[in-house]
C-alpha cells in the first residue's frame, strides 16, 4: 500500500483532508509551490469537468445569484406589511407603493419599491422548522433536515450537474463558505462541489481573493519555469507507466494553473475595476459590494453565487433593528437588479432574496419578533421571471399562508428548472443510494 499523507483540500478546511500517495505528493509539491489549493479542488471535480456544457438543455437562464439573509427576516417588515392590522401586528413602519395597483411593501424598503415591476414576490413560502440551522439546510437545499444524510446545497447541485465556464468555479460563496449555519456546501456530494470561497470582504480596501495570486517571490516567469519542471516529471512518469492518470491529473491541475493565469478569471474578481459611480450605486458597505461581486462574478462565467448577509434575528426591537439592516439590502438589490438590466443580464440572471424562516406577527414584550417559519416572504426575479405580481398571500394578521402555499421544495424545483437541471434526475449519495434532486417539488405556479 503507498504511504500517504494529509494534503487539504481547495477550502483548507481540515473536515475536507484527503489522503495523497506519495506520487502525487511529488507534484503536489510543485504545484503547491505556486501556491495553488484549488489543484484538489479541481481534480475531485473530475465528474463536473468532463460534462463542461455552455448551458443545459431548455434553460431559461445562465446564472443564479442567491441572496440569504441570515437570521429570520421580518415578512411583515419587509415584503408582507399590514397596515390595516393592530398596532401590534402591523409595527410602526408604515409602508410604501409600488408602481404595480395592490402591492405595498414596508416603508424601509423605498428602492426596492421603486424596481417591483421586476420582481415577483411570494407571500406565501412556509415549512416547519424554527430553528436557524434546520431552516437554513431547508431554504438552500430543498429538504428538510434529516438525521441519515445532509443534502447539498442548490449551488453544489448546479455546480454538480453544470460544471464550469470560463476558468472559473461553478459555484462562489461571498463573502465566505459555511453561510447558512454550513448548509450551503456539498453534502453527500463530493466536496469538491461546494463552494468556492473568496475569503475576503470585498468592500475591504486591501480585498484579495484567497488563493487567485501567487504567493511572494513567485512571478510569472517562475511559474512558467515550475510548469517546466512539472512537464518533465510528467514525462518521466510516462517512461515507466501508462499515462492516462497522468493525463488526466494534468487537465485539472491545467485548470488551477488557468484560474490563477485567466485574465478573464482574474477579471471577474477584480471589484476595483468598477467605476466608482458603479460602487456607490450598490452602496459603499458590506452588503452593496457584496452584491456588485456577485454581479461581476455571473458576468464572468460562475453559475451559482450565494452571498450572505446575516444579522435578521431580532427578538428584541425588531423596528430598530430593521432600520439599521434594510437600507443597505434595499439600496443594493435595487441597484443590482438595474444593472443587470442595464448590461443586458437580467434576462438570463435569477436572483432571490431569500431567509430561513420569517418571524412571529405579534410583537413581542421586548418589542421584537420570534422565529416563525409557517409563513414567510421571498422575491425573484430575472431569469425570466415575470414581475411586477404577488405569488400566494398570508392571513390578515400575517400569521399563516392563506393561499398559494410554497414549500422549499418548490423553490429548488424553479430554480433548477430555470438552469435547465432535470428536477427528475437521482444523485447518488454514500451507498449508492439513489436520492431525488428535487423530492415533492414543482416549479411556483406563475413565477414565469
Amino acid at each position: 500500500m503507498p504511504r500517504t499523507i494529509s494534503l487539504g483540500t481547495f477550502q483548507s478546511d481540515p473536515a475536507h483532508f484527503r489522503p495523497v500517495t506519495r506520487r502525487e505528493m511529488l507534484r503536489v509539491g510543485f504545484v503547491g509551490t505556486v501556491g495553488l489549493a484549488l489543484g484538489d479542488y479541481l481534480r475531485l471535480a473530475a465528474p463536473a469537468f468532463a460534462r463542461e456544457q455552455a448551458s443545459a438543455g431548455g434553460a431559461a437562464a445562465d446564472s443564479v445569484i442567491l441572496i440569504f439573509l441570515e437570521g429570520g427576516m421580518s415578512h411583515l417588515d419587509s415584503f408582507d406589511p399590514k397596515p390595516l392590522a393592530p398596532i401590534e401586528v402591523r409595527g410602526e413602519l408604515g409602508v410604501v407603493n409600488t408602481k404595480i395597483d395592490g402591492i405595498q411593501l414596508s416603508g424601509l424598503w423605498q428602492q426596492t419599491a421603486a424596481v417591483a415591476e421586476k420582481v415577483a414576490f411570494i407571500r406565501s413560502m412556509t415549512h416547519g422548522e424554527a430553528a436557524h440551522e434546520r431552516g437554513s439546510h431547508n431554504m438552500l437545499t430543498g429538504y428538510r433536515p434529516s438525521p441519515a444524510v445532509t443534502y447539498p446545497s442548490m449551488g453544489s447541485v448546479v455546480s454538480h450537474e453544470l460544471g464550469t465556464r470560463n476558468n472559473l468555479p461553478a459555484y462562489v460563496a461571498v463573502p465566505n463558505a459555511g453561510g447558512g449555519a454550513g448548509f450551503d456546501g456539498a453534502g453527500y456530494l463530493s466536496p469538491a462541489f461546494g463552494p468556492f470561497s473568496i475569503g475576503g470582504e470585498p468592500a475591504a480596501d486591501n480585498f484579495v481573493v484567497r488563493d487567485l495570486n501567487l504567493p511572494p517571490g513567485v512571478d510569472e516567469t517562475r511559474m512558467s519555469r515550475r510548469r517546466g519542471v512539472l512537464a518533465a516529471v510528467d514525462e518521466h512518469f510516462r517512461k515507466l507507466e501508462k499515462s492516462d492518470q497522468l493525463d488526466a491529473m494534468d487537465a485539472f491541475y491545467s485548470r488551477a494553473y488557468s484560474l490563477i493565469s485567466s485574465p478573464q478569471a482574474r477579471e471577474a474578481f477584480n471589484i476595483a475595476a468598477e467605476p466608482p459611480g458603479v460602487r456607490d450605486a450598490y452602496g459603499r458597505n458590506a452588503c452593496g459590494q457584496r452584491l456588485l461581486m456577485a454581479r461581476r462574478l455571473v458576468e464572468g462565467g460562475v453559475r451559482f453565487v450565494t452571498v450572505f448577509y446575516s444579522g435578521w434575528d431580532f427578538h428584541k426591537d425588531v423596528h430598530g433593528g430593521m432600520r439599521a439592516m434594510t437600507p443597505p439590502i434595499d439600496q443594493a438589490f435595487a441597484a443590482l437588479l438595474r444593472d443587470l438590466e442595464s448590461r443586458g443580464m437580467l434576462g438570463r440572471t435569477l436572483v432571490m432574496l431569500s431567509t430561513e424562516f420569517g418571524r412571529t406577527s405579534r410583537i413581542n414584550p421586548d418589542r421584537g419578533r420570534d422565529h416563525w417559519p409557517k409563513v414567510f416572504s421571498v422575491a425573484f426575479a430575472g431569469g425570466g421571471v415575470r414581475g411586477g405580481q404577488v405569488i400566494g398571500a398570508s392571513t390578515a394578521d400575517g400569521s399563516e399562508p392563506f393561499s398559494d402555499p410554497v414549500a422549499p421544495a418548490d423553490v429548488a424545483a424553479s430554480i433548477f428548472s430555470r438552469l435547465g437541471v432535470d428536477v427528475r434526475k437521482k444523485l447518488l449519495s454514500p451507498g449508492n443510494r439513489p436520492v431525488d434532486i428535487v423530492r415533492e417539488g414543482n416549479p411556483v405556479r406563475g413565477l414565469v
